[in-house]
């Protein structure tokens, strides 16, 4: 009798999975957290991540209910899948953790951001920096002889892309507020 030659996860027909289910990638993610709004509270689910070494890329936060003192925690972060569903399972598990929602798997979500940029310059590089603006559709709040305090708003690679190209032309400055995000209607 012969041994049987099948490959670990070759066969379609096996009534086991035999292929490995992790996966290594590391994806970027929102969550959507709903918490009471009281005092410790950020601190609980900031040391969720510190105390296991994840990162937080992004991070906003606001009270969105004044009558049910709810806040809405935004925090886009980092990881594998197994990371990321770990990360869900333990802020579901804090006490004033109302919801927890993933915005990047439950389906399309809106994000955006919103930075200030103070860029100095003056003669071209002025004119310049003002033209930049006006394609990104960038509002100067502030203006000086030598300086302007550009505001803009978009997602963060539109963010990302107007500092790049404000750097040469001055750029002393940037403030950004990190990612606000909703799940987008149907």
């Amino acid at each position: 009798m012969s041994a049987l030659k099948i490959k670990k996860g070759a066969s379609s027909h096996s009534a086991y999975n035999l292929r490995p289910t992790f996966s290594d990638a590391e994806e970027r993610h929102t969550l959507a957290v709903i918490v009471d709004n009281e005092p410790g509270v950020l601190a609980r689910v900031i040391g969720l991540f510190s105390g296991r070494g994840y990162n937080i890329d992004s991070l906003t936060v606001a009270e969105v209910d004044h009558t049910g003192h709810m806040s809405r925690i935004t925090i886009v972060t980092t990881g594998t899948p197994q990371i990321i569903e770990q990360i869900k399972a333990q802020l579901g598990r804090i006490v004033v953790v109302h919801e927890v929602h993933d915005l990047t798997v439950e389906g399309r979500a809106v994000e955006r951001e919103l930075a200030l940029l103070r860029v100095t310059g003056t003669g071209d590089k002025r004119v310049e920096a003002l033209r930049l603006a006006d394609i990104f559709r960038a509002n100067v709040v502030d203006s000086t002889l030598d300086s302007f305090v550009f505001e803009i708003t978009g997602t963060s690679e539109k963010v990302d892309a107007f500092a790049d190209l404000m750097r040469p032309l001055g750029l002393e400055e940037i403030a950004r507020t990190g990612v606000a995000a909703l799940s987008r209607g149907n």
